[in-house]
């Protein structure tokens, strides 16, 4: 033992040291200490001794604490080896531009990680650093189908990570028509066409390709949901095939309530004018024989037939004394008149559409027939949108509260028809209430505004007076 011979050399050492004569000794030590020289060694071998204990101690404290330091050492480097082997066995992943992708494998030291899934430390080993968090790679989830993402790429919603097949089945638009996803432009952009009401997306391509339209909803045909086609071509959905009207006689309820409609705003119809529904080619042969009338393309869905009469007022020629020169007549005075001969229908209609035909032609037979002087497009056709708009929103008010239920006979009939109403038909009415506010056109679209513009400022009846006087709507 190391503290063992030190003790034994400096017992020597005190010994070679303390080697004296008895001449010597008053000199080592006082006379007066009574001490003898054995004492004296004694006490120096012990002094000796302590020292060299606590010496010996000392540096086994510190041999201790380096055993225990360079096993702790040990042990460290051996898991950052294993730790570094098992990394060189996985690829390293590629990277992708501005995609999202992992980030190369990083060590820390230990307690500087926690895991953004479990919320526990992540140790050695694999690990992700995306989204600027620390993740075990089990814990980087799809926030879709809750499954590990263990692709290099990915997508993030907000701050969520998605598979990018997830993300595109529950983000990227699909086609209301054909039902796949909307396919991206040459820019590699997604475009789509959408209808401004109904809000359908669809791709461009069903545009050109004949994809049909419903020709009362305007919407396109889905691949999911045929369409009926009517005898002259038109195609219908189910959802406007539900509330059409398909002749004559159906809509004889519906041409009543609108008569009941136009007395309530003191505007009674003189002559009890003609309704017939009729397909699309007989329409269209009436409005090439009608020259009094502005249609609206691309389709006409009604018409107003009338003629310009003149009564002529003659009497005789008479000579002297009261004697008839000759017999021809003279004539006297010309009163031009209108005579309204039918009104025309397109068949197959919703009832709230036809009710908005048949309300704006009625205005058309109830100008002509009160002597309106020739008007201009604009303002005919305007005044005459007014009054079809103005039958809407009696028809959805009244309705509103009972479930779209209207207090009118026709609706009521064709409630009891059809067993009920459907909220389908209130959103349609709506639709065509769109249409009629939303028109460019300068005639139907411009002239329906000016027109609104001034039966909400004026009334109707003052309105209808200037336009009587001037030809031009009241500013």
């Amino acid at each position: 033992m190391g503290w063992l011979s030190r003790i034994f050399k400096g017992s020597e050492q005190k010994i070679s040291e303390g080697h004296y004569s008895k001449e010597d000794a008053g000199y080592y030590l006082p006379s007066t200490s009574g001490v003898t020289t054995n004492d004296v060694w004694n006490q120096n071998e012990n002094e000796d001794i302590d020292r060299a204990i606590a010496l010996s101690l000392v540096e086994e404290s510190e041999r201790t604490h380096n055993v225990n330091d360079n096993r702790s050492q040990l042990e460290e480097d051996e898991q950052l080896a294993r730790a570094l082997e098992e990394s060189l066995n996985v690829e390293s992943p590629p990277r992708y531009g501005n995609e999202n992708a992992y980030q190369p494998i990083q060590y820390f030291p230990m307690g500087s990680r926690i895991c953004a899934g479990c919320y526990t430390e992540i140790g050695y080993g694999r690990y992700l650093n995306c989204l600027n968090a620390f993740w075990h790679p089990e814990c980087f989830r799809c926030r879709a189908c809750n499954l590990p993402i263990s692709d290099y790429e990915f997508s993030t919603s907000g701050n969520y990570p998605y598979h990018k097949s997830c993300y595109k089945e529950s983000y990227h638009p699909k086609c209301d028509v054909c039902k796949h996803f909307i396919p991206t432009n040459p820019a590699g952009l997604i475009e789509y066409r959408a209808h401004p009401f109904w809000v359908q997306k669809y791709c461009p391509s069903h545009e050109h390709d004949c994809t049909p339209r419903c020709c009362s909803c305007e919407r396109m045909e889905s691949h999911e949901a045929g369409y009926i086609a009517l005898k002259d071509g038109r195609k219908l959905c189910l959802e406007c095939l539900d509330s059409a009207i398909m002749d004559t006689n159906e809509c004889q309820p519906l041409y009543a309530d609108i008569q009941k409609f136009y007395e309530s705003l003191n505007m009674k119809l003189d002559q009890q004018i003609p309704l017939l529904l009729v397909e699309r080619q007989a329409l269209n042969e009436a409005r090439e024989g009608d020259k009094n009338g502005h249609y609206h393309m691309p389709e006409t869905r009604g018409l107003c037939l009338s003629e310009e009469l003149s009564t002529f007022s003659r009497r005789p020629r008479f000579g002297a004394g009261n004697g008839a020169m000759d017999i021809r007549a003279q004539p006297y005075r010309m009163a031009p008149h209108c005579d309204v001969t039918a009104i025309l229908i397109l068949y197959g209609l919703p009832r709230l559409l036809t009710g908005s035909i048949l309300a704006h032609e009625m205005m058309h037979a109830w100008l002509r027939l009160k002597g309106y002087r020739t008007l201009s497009q604009d303002v005919e056709e305007g005044i005459c949108q007014v009054l079809a708009h103005m039958w809407l929103e009696s028809e959805l008010s009244s309705a509103s509260g009972s479930n779209f239920v209207s207090a009118s006979s026709s609706s009521a009939s064709h409630t009891s028809k059809k067993g009920k109403r459907p909220q389908f038909e209130r959103k349609l009415g709506e639709f065509f209430k769109h249409q009629i506010e939303s028109d460019i056109s300068p005639v139907y679209g411009d002239g329906f505004r000016a027109g609104q513009k001034a039966v909400r400022k004026y009334g109707l009846q003052r309105t209808l007076h200037h336009i009587r006087m001037t030809g031009t709507f009241p500013y």
